[in-house]
């Protein structure tokens, strides 16, 4: 093989996607034959201390305090941004203006404004050559890829239903602190935004159809929670948080208000002509990451569940009814989406293996000079709908159209 060009990689932020992002990087050339090197180059979150002990650990060979830096060194071609909400906007264009590459977590912004703003610079940019997407990982789980390569080749024929769940309990216990997920001003909302974003852009991708309107409800259950043991530690790159909710489990005294929804249900109407609902909790007992997709179609079904990834369900309507049920997919066949450069038929990949193929393709983009996928006007389309959420539930008008 001719030697690669490298592709020095910046990431700023290093909890819990952090170190997701990182496995991705560091094993993706290992796995793909691409014809780009990736250098994780560089590290970066506020503490000196903490920074630097997580730079050893997750495989970087240096580490920055300020992520302007990043933007500063010529090792550094994409800048990773693994932050809170309320800091994509302001590091994403100004990479983007830089001409560094970027890969930007969901969801993509805290606003609508903040998002059209970043897609706009996408643009932009893109006539130069830089890339950007945005990291909505669980479409590269390949049950979910092969899900969506099903619709498109018609097996389910027209679709009628569109349903997803997206439930968590790590909220219930109203002691759990006041982490920067439950802040507006930081995480711009909650269950609607953090796991609800996920399962609009998965339905949107495996019908191929995209939601144009509304009916939506939102609920804050706890409004009043401690505050962190250290409030102080909700630092821009995101670095304090332990779980999903990003808090220490120990109150520092005081309470403080809750200023996201804890779950979000909406009806929805998809421009294909399909119906949609959807439901995003953390309040959900007993479900820890449960995330399920089916959709209903004139000629089949499917549904895909996220506590099976390696697992797909299949009706096949124009079997003869006397002996038709659900098949069940294992998707590891060489032949499935991604499967051909990990193990034999029948060995199971995991959650972390749907982010190694979201940088493989980032990068096969960035090689190929041709726009990733999703991008940042995907990325704009899904806080959109999140939007029309918003505003449904907020005036109790029921409809509301997703703007264009």
């Amino acid at each position: 093989m001719t030697e690669r060009q490298r592709l020095g990689v910046g990431m700023v932020g290093y909890a819990f996607m952090g170190a997701a992002h990182s496995q991705a990087w560091r094993s993706v050339n290992r796995f793909f034959d691409l014809p780009l090197e990736v250098d994780l180059a560089a590290v970066c979150g506020r503490d000196q201390e903490k920074v630097t002990a997580a730079a050893a650990r997750l495989g970087w060979r240096s580490h920055e305090t300020d992520w302007k830096a990043l933007l500063r060194r010529d090792d550094v071609d994409l800048v990773d941004i693994c932050t809170p909400g309320s800091s994509h906007a302001e590091i994403a264009l100004a990479a983007l203006a830089a001409g560094k590459h970027v890969l930007c977590e969901k969801p993509l912004a805290n606003t609508v404004e903040e998002a059209r703003a970043m897609a706009e610079a996408a643009e932009r940019a893109a006539a130069a050559g830089v890339r950007s997407a945005v990291g909505f990982n669980y479409r590269r789980i390949p049950a979910a890829s092969f899900a969506r390569d099903l619709v498109a080749a018609g097996r389910l024929g027209t679709l009628r239903h569109v349903r997803a769940v997206y439930l968590q309990d790590w909220l219930v216990d109203p002691e759990f602190p006041l982490a920067w997920r439950l802040r507006r001003e930081i995480a711009g909302s909650g269950a609607l935004g953090d796991i609800g974003a996920h399962i609009v852009d998965l339905t949107q991708f495996i019908s191929g159809q995209r939601v144009t309107g509304v009916c939506a409800m939102t609920e804050t259950f706890v409004r009043e929670r401690p505050l962190p043991a250290a409030a102080s530690g909700l630092s821009a790159s995101g670095l304090s948080a332990t779980g999903p909710g990003g808090g220490s489990g120990q109150g520092g005294g005081g309470t403080g208000t809750v200023t996201v929804d804890d779950a979000a249900l909406f009806l929805a109407r998809l421009d294909g002509g399909a119906l949609a609902s959807y439901e995003a909790s953390r309040f959900a007992l007993g479900r820890k990451n449960g995330l399920r997709v089916e959709v209903n179609g004139s000629e089949g079904s499917l549904v895909f569940d996220l506590e099976r990834l390696n697992e797909l369900e299949f009706y096949d309507g124009r079997v003869d009814g006397e002996t038709a049920g659900f098949t069940r997919i294992l998707v590891t066949e060489p032949n499935h989406p991604y499967l051909d450069a990990w193990w034999p038929p029948g060995h199971a990949l995991g959650y972390e293996h749907s982010f190694t193929h979201e940088v493989r393709d980032l990068v096969a983009a960035i090689a190929a000079g041709t726009p990733p996928t999703p991008s940042f006007t995907d990325g704009l389309q899904v806080q959109l709908v999140l939007d029309a959420v918003d505003r449904s539930a907020a005036d109790g008008s029921c409809w509301a159209p997703v703007e264009n």
